[in-house]
């Protein structure tokens, strides 16, 4: 059973990479069709999801790109770290708070991983 720490933290992990996605299409994907987003990003977000979902190592990660295994398939990378490399300088005007957790995250994780 999971704990509820772990629970928070997939589902903390999952909102950030929508958010990130999510103004990724909007800025990007003009023709939407009257949708939210467009299918390719609502693909990634939903493919990002289960990844999420299934990482075996959540309890020890902070974020996937810190991990040790990348179970990302080639393709579905290269689309997450375009979205990343877009929305990772421009999250802090659209989202502070998510921002500044994401940063406070990454912080704690590489002074857990110097002491390792």
């Amino acid at each position: 059973m999971e704990s509820s720490r772990i629970k928070r933290k997939r589902q903390k992990e999952i909102m950030l990479v929508s958010q990130m996605i999510k103004l990724y299409c909007h800025k990007n994907h003009t023709n939407r069709n009257g949708k939210e987003l467009c299918d390719e990003c609502q693909e990634l977000i939903e493919y990002a999801r289960e990844r999420s979902e299934k990482c075996r190592f959540m309890k020890s990660k902070s974020f996937c790109s810190n991990c040790k295994i990348h179970c990302y398939s080639p393709d579905m990378r290269d689309k997450i770290k375009k979205v990343m490399r877009y929305s990772g300088p421009r999250i802090i005007i659209y989202h502070p708070l998510l921002c500044l957790r994401h940063v406070i995250t990454g912080a704690k994780e590489k002074r857990r991983t110097r002491r390792d």
